[in-house]
């Protein structure tokens, strides 16, 4: 190997520790702030469970409500939440949420109230029309944001600009797993049957119980208040949920970046000194042939 080339192959070695210093250190800070927002998920969960399911078994045995958000309107335009993530370097974290999402909105007139500076690119790049909302930083949102939105998405479904509001974003399945994921929103009936089922003799307890509950003012007073509530807090726990999942999906990508950068370095060491040692055989041998020939 000519000089030149050994000298390039060390600057290629160099530049590879470069980047696995700062995939390393990525992956690292990617580990600490996963930490948090896991908690954060996995406090929000339960939360989010007892409201929704108290308002499916509300909906489901007071069929004669007639509360706007319990009842489809005349519009057949969607509204899809999108909470992507702040940032790129997490694999495929984005790419797949983007194309569950394409899959979910395909032959539907719909508009994007997006989340997270990964979805407003997103919106832009395709041309999407997009819902004026504040440009929130999704690991910054806090559960007042989340009230902001809900009460702006209650409006356009009260008004009937939209007849259908869901939510799209990234469940938080395990350190390994992250699945894109939808949940309806407006209206209840788009929804009450989603994984809700009861039955057995615990749901026949419920039921009974249920029907023996008496609402102050109205039911349907009560049942509008709770619905902005739900939305705001099935918002908050989808945003911990998104984060989470973007934190472990970096810290996947890095590690893996990491772990090749390392594989790149060995090889091209081993490269380097074959050739190295290769040369400087090459050279003693030289010396020798010359020694030899001056003896002659």
């Amino acid at each position: 190997m000519a000089a030149a080339n050994m000298k390039s192959v060390k600057l290629r070695i160099k530049s590879i520790q470069n980047t696995m210093q700062i995939t390393k250190a990525m992956e690292l800070v990617a580990s600490s702030k996963l930490r948090r927002a896991k908690e954060k998920a996995e406090a929000s969960a339960p939360y989010f469970s007892a409201l929704r399911q108290t308002l499916i078994n509300i909906a489901a045995e007071n069929t004669d409500y007639t509360s706007v958000y319990a009842r489809k309107n005349q519009s057949h335009r969607h509204c899809y939440v999108l909470i992507a993530g702040d940032r790129g370097m997490a694999g495929g974290y984005n790419a797949n949420l983007f194309r569950a999402f394409e899959t979910e909105s395909r032959e539907k007139e719909f508009a994007v109230l997006p989340l997270g500076r990964k979805a407003r690119d997103y919106v832009a790049q395709k041309r999407l029309e997009c819902l004026e909302s504040e440009k929130m930083m999704v690991a910054s949102i806090r559960v007042s944001d989340c009230y902001a939105v809900a009460r702006q998405l209650c409006a356009l479904f009260r008004t009937g600009e939209f007849g259908h509001i869901s939510l799209f974003y990234t469940d938080f399945v395990s350190l390994m797993k992250q699945e894109p994921g939808s949940s309806s929103l407006l209206p209840l009936v788009d929804f009450k049957n989603e994984d809700c089922a009861i039955c057995g003799k615990e749901g026949e307890e419920k039921k009974k119980a249920q029907n023996l509950i008496l609402y102050e003012p109205s039911a349907e007073e009560v049942f509008d208040a709770i619905v902005p509530e739900y939305l705001a807090g099935l918002l908050y726990s989808a945003v911990a949920s998104s984060l989470a999942s973007e934190y472990a999906a970096r810290r996947t990508a890095m590690e893996a970046a990491t772990d090749n950068a390392g594989e790149m370095i060995d090889k091209l060491s081993l490269y380097y000194n074959r050739a190295r040692q290769a040369s400087i055989t090459q050279e003693i041998t030289e010396i020798v042939s010359g020694a030899e020939g001056s003896n002659g």
